[in-house]
């Protein structure tokens, strides 16, 4: 799915997560919380959730080099904008977001 939406343009932000980690519970709330206090980001950035038990040792993780669940990663097309690797901050989070509405509304 991640790939079509590049091969679009689309600006994309992978979220590799498991549903037993607690860092990436912690990063989901933040995601959650700045959506709901900024519409722009659901309505410009295509968010995928990336299941880290099924996708952990896939293709795609090894040839986006995710070192590990908890990483957040932002493109446009096929450009990589920015990544956060198990960083649970509200302001490097929103950084990585806002990264990535600038370019999908450049």
């Amino acid at each position: 799915m991640a790939e079509q939406h590049q091969a679009a343009g689309d600006t994309v932000f992978l979220d590799f997560k498991a549903s037993w980690c607690g860092t990436c519970r912690a990063q989901g709330r933040v995601l959650k919380s700045l959506k709901e206090e900024n519409a722009a980001y659901a309505e410009n950035i295509v968010f995928i959730d990336v299941d880290w038990d099924t996708y952990g040792n896939s293709v795609m993780a090894d040839r986006l080099k995710i070192p590990r669940r908890s990483t957040l990663v932002a493109f446009k097309g096929k450009q990589e904008i920015g990544r956060i690797v198990a960083d649970t901050s509200k302001r490097n989070i929103k950084k990585l977001v806002d990264a990535a509405l600038n370019a999908a509304t450049a």
